[in-house]
């Protein structure tokens, strides 16, 4: 053999040598797809989820279809927030993967995507209860940017930059305004507390307490809170009103608006908590007939306006009837104030020194 063919055959052999390394160290790497980013969601239709899982095995929470709309079913199946529920569901189809990281299910409690380490978990299930879909979002990356997710129904772990943050509690699901007014829409406040009433009534831009003692100098602050209670009403939790058969409703906050809408605020307090029951009422039965041919734009325009409020109304009454809801100690404040808060005595103007003359 020359020396010639040698060389080749010697050649030849450092190249395969460098093949076999090279091949070890790849077999031994976390694999990688050079597919490019692409959405770890393939077709996940909306229409078809008749649930929604959120949460490991040991804490979840279930949203669920009725009718149309979704209820939080770990609260007594109160009617979930629809904005929310878009934005969960948008969140997750909106992810896309960089990179397959792994395939192997050995690697999966590493990384955090096994369903009892997941630092996220959301599943949707068909109204029949089978699994549509899931997503299994795990730890950070080590290095750089980016987390590691997975579908429940496949081992492939993927490395993606734009992981959203599931929300796992039932009150996130949870539009917890209860009632938001406008200032210019209110007409009065009456309050009823520890067997005395008072009202607040708007005039001229401001508000002024209704026969304040003689001498006496309203405190304005609180008088505006107290009128701007339901400006921004919250709660904090609710429960059924069936369960609430121990608490004594012997407060109560009216809000009159000047569209004829009455706003009742029922209150009770026990173990340092107010408690409150709504109901909202229009008051004003006038039957409403349109003729465009002879009634102006500006009539018609009166008589939507109060078919309007007729229906939020209406809505209000059917949303909340049958709940009471748990305040926080700021709001319960405004609507509790006693009649002796609101004012001060006034001060009498200073006399001048004598001595100075």
């Amino acid at each position: 053999m020359t020396n010639r063919k040698l060389a080749v055959l010697g050649a030849f052999a450092v190249v395969m040598v460098l093949w076999a390394v090279l091949q070890s160290r790849i077999s031994n790497r976390p694999s990688t797809e050079a597919t490019g980013p692409r959405y770890l969601i393939q077709g996940l239709d909306p229409v078809d989820i008749g649930s929604i899982v959120l949460g490991s095995t040991e804490s979840t929470v279930t949203l669920k279809r009725a009718g149309g709309q979704f209820v939080v079913a770990d609260k007594d199946n109160y009617p979930a927030d629809a904005g929310q529920i878009n934005e969960l569901i948008t969140s997750c189809l909106d992810i896309k993967t960089d990179e397959l990281y792994t395939d192997d299910p050995a690697n999966h409690q590493a990384l955090g995507v096994t369903e009892d380490d997941a630092r996220s978990a959301v599943k949707f299930f068909k109204p029949d209860s089978s699994l549509l879909i899931g997503v299994i979002i795990g730890k950070f990356k080590e290095q750089g940017r980016g987390t590691y997710v997975r579908l429940a129904t496949s081992n492939k772990v993927y490395a993606t930059e734009d992981a959203p943050w599931i929300r796992d509690r039932a009150i996130d699901y949870i539009d917890t305004e209860l009632i938001s007014l406008e200032r210019e829409e209110i007409e009065s406040v009456t309050v009823t507390a520890d067997n005395e009433s008072y009202t607040l009534r708007a005039q001229n831009g401001g508000v002024i307490l209704e026969n304040p003692p003689e001498g006496k100098k309203q405190k304005l602050a609180d008088v505006r809170r107290v009128f701007d209670a339901l400006t921004s009403f919250r709660f904090d939790d609710f429960m059924k009103r069936t369960a609430a058969d121990d608490l004594n409703f012997d407060g109560q906050f009216i809000c009159r608006l000047k569209d004829s809408t009455v706003y009742t605020v029922d209150i009770a307090q026990k173990d340092d908590k107010t408690y409150v029951a709504c109901r909202v009422e229009f008051t004003d039965e006038t039957p409403v007939t349109k003729d465009k041919g002879v009634e102006s734009e500006e009539q018609l325009k009166e008589k939507e306006a109060k078919l309007l409020a007729r229906d939020k109304a209406d809505e209000f009454s059917a949303k909340h009837t049958g709940w009471v809801y748990e305040i926080s100690d700021y709001k319960a404040d405004n609507l509790t104030k006693q009649f002796s808060e609101l004012f001060e005595e006034e001060q009498e103007p200073e006399q001048p020194d004598d001595s100075d003359s």
